[in-house]
């Protein structure tokens, strides 16, 4: 019965990467050919879509009683996302991505690293009060996503980098020219609705897995769940360089890593036990701390002028790997 857990684990594992990868494929044709951009669906369409298994992992994490994987699911997925973002950056390094992206990322940058300071600032002061049945510090981190993102959707575009317009501007593929509008978006919603119902597969198995091996809820929640929750954003970053749309890759993981702050509003209203941040173990603190100070340096990352080597270049993405596996060690210890 714990061989067949892992396997459905796998499994879900499996067509989470299939499905995503048809996810990004869709999404790259839609900011190609309507006026929405790379950078608008990455950060709300695709970024809303990859963070699908989230909200369905954190959701039925809290119906069957654990807590600590719903909020550990959701903080490892936005600390994992950082990894994702700075392999990949590593990998395509002499490309130097983070300087062909638009300047309007920024602002989505920031916005994720107040909504994480105030995510940390709730797992510290503990403020077991409600209003309609949801956490205060809940509500205020829910106010201040939707007010943000009603500020940056204002906010002038700045002109984009002259490589990344070539880059976008090369010629299309052929499979990308076949596919319409209205497949895509079909696509889309299809690939979307496989994505939800596999986060609860990943759930529900995680739950097991954290049992059978006695690692603890936290940590399977912010490490192996969430990891595996992140599939989506890991294919859609990669494919979405592969082609040439970097505004797509980097929109993508800020606007999920923003859109998860919503899975504590829906997460905390669900639960019924109070204020959840309250509630959950004292090791989410690491990640919320951890996931802060990396996204310190991805901004850094993303206002830097030019580097005149890769190595300077490199730094924010090696410190930020560093970071990932430091972050995992104390959760571990927690």
């Amino acid at each position: 019965m714990s061989f067949l857990v892992f396997v459905i684990f796998i499994l879900a594992a499996a067509v989470t990467v299939y499905t995503a990868m048809k996810l990004s494929r869709f999404a790259d044709v839609i900011s190609e050919k309507t006026a929405m951009g790379g950078m608008l669906v990455g950060t709300i369409l695709l970024g809303g879509a990859t963070s699908l298994p989230e909200i369905t992992t954190s959701f039925s994490a809290v119906v069957i009683g654990n807590i600590d994987i719903a909020i550990g699911n959701m903080l490892g997925s936005n600390l994992f996302n950082l990894l994702i973002l700075a392999g990949f950056d590593l990998f395509f390094r002499r490309r130097q991505l983070y300087h062909l992206v638009g300047k309007n990322h920024i602002y989505s940058a920031i916005l994720g690293l107040f909504l994480m300071l105030m995510v940390t600032l709730a797992l510290v002061l503990k403020i077991d009060y409600t209003i309609i049945g949801i956490g205060v510090d809940s509500l205020l981190i829910l106010i201040v996503y939707i007010v943000g993102m009603i500020v940056i959707s204002k906010m002038p575009s700045p002109q984009e980098n002259e490589d990344a317009t070539k880059a976008d501007e090369q010629e299309e593929p052929e499979e990308k020219k076949s596919i319409s509008i209205k497949k895509a978006v079909i696509g889309f919603i299809i690939a979307a609705v496989v994505i939800m119902i596999v986060g609860s597969v990943l759930s529900v198995t995680g739950d097991r897995i954290a049992v059978i091996t006695g690692l603890g809820s936290s940590f399977v929640g912010s490490i192996l769940i969430a990891a595996t929750t992140s599939l989506p954003e890991a294919v859609s970053v990669f494919a979405a360089f592969r082609l040439k749309n970097p505004n797509l890759a980097v929109g993508s993981i800020l606007g999920s890593n923003m859109f998860n702050m919503v899975i504590i509003a829906v997460s905390d209203a669900v639960y019924q036990g109070g204020a959840i941040l309250t509630d959950v173990s004292g090791s989410n603190l690491y990640t919320a701390i951890g996931i802060s100070i990396l996204s310190a340096i991805l901004i850094w990352a993303l206002i830097r002028n030019c580097s005149m080597s890769l190595w300077s270049y490199s730094i924010p993405s090696i410190i930020t790997v560093i970071g990932y596996f430091v972050v995992s060690y104390f959760i571990f210890m927690g």
